[in-house]
């Protein structure tokens, strides 16, 4: 894989965001997968910046999402389509006709899993798909010990992701879903190029567990190892415990621009 050190998670944003502008350009129907959380944020605003000033027309674009809470319904304000509508596709100019995601209310959870599978085939796949990672290593939610080979799925969350996510429902972890949908390893593996975007010290531990050691599923984002065009993007903070880290500044440095990442 490829590791881009970068100064801070704006910088971050706009490197991916240009990645991101370059393929819609190259091919402006592009499948862009994203992801939720405040680590993108920096990118999706770039990107609209871009769309803005018409260095890029994201009116043919597509995108798919990385994972969906279950039973909650699609309009619930928390439900990832809905934070995905107001954080990528309204500031893109992309409609709702444009977006692909798992039935997080489907009677048949499974059924629904291994219909969005069949849906991202059927659709040429993912171009680019964006993601972020948990201070164990987890992408998406495949936690530690999931499948390196496992598809899009239901997962149950622990105790204290509930916990975690409660600040998005008042406070109140009884709002907070059991289980979500989220794609697999195996399916993530399937895009044509993961991008990780990582900032902080405390993902400095999973950064380095991901690109430096062993393939093993208890970190699970150790499998972009076996993706042939896997980009993680890290600020400083984050690439503090990566012991290759003056290599990986020094052969980017000397990348050239033409190649993008």
């Amino acid at each position: 894989m490829e590791v881009v050190i970068v100064p801070d998670a704006e910088a971050g944003g706009e490197l991916i965001a240009e990645a991101m502008a370059e393929l819609l350009r190259r091919k402006p129907d592009a499948l862009l997968g994203v992801a939720t959380g405040s680590t993108p944020l920096p990118i999706y605003a770039a990107l609209a910046a871009r769309v803005g000033s018409g260095a890029v027309d994201t009116s043919g674009a597509r995108i798919a999402q990385l994972d969906e809470y279950v039973g909650l319904p699609a309009e619930h304000p928390e439900s990832y389509r809905s934070v995905l509508r107001r954080e990528v596709l309204e500031p893109l100019g992309i409609g709702m006709d444009a977006f692909m995601g798992p039935d997080g209310t489907a009677a048949d959870v499974q059924a629904a899993c291994e219909e969005y599978d069949r849906a991202l085939a059927v659709a040429g796949g993912v171009d680019l798909q964006l993601l972020g990672i948990g201070t164990d290593g987890h992408i998406g939610f495949n936690e530690p010990c999931s499948s390196l080979a496992s598809r899009t799925r239901i997962k149950t969350l622990t105790e204290q992701t509930r916990v975690d996510n409660a600040r998005f429902f008042d406070g109140d972890i009884e709002q907070v879903p059991h289980h979500v949908i989220t794609q697999g390893i195996g399916t993530i593996l399937e895009a044509r190029h993961l991008v990780l975007l990582a900032t902080g010290e405390g993902k400095a531990d999973a950064v380095a567990a991901t690109v430096e050691g062993p393939v093993a599923a208890v970190c699970p984002a150790s499998a972009l190892q076996l993706h042939p065009h896997a980009t993680v993007v890290v600020d400083d903070a984050a690439a503090s415990k990566l012991k290759l880290g003056d290599y990986f500044r020094q052969t980017f440095a000397a990348k050239p621009d033409w190649q993008g990442i």
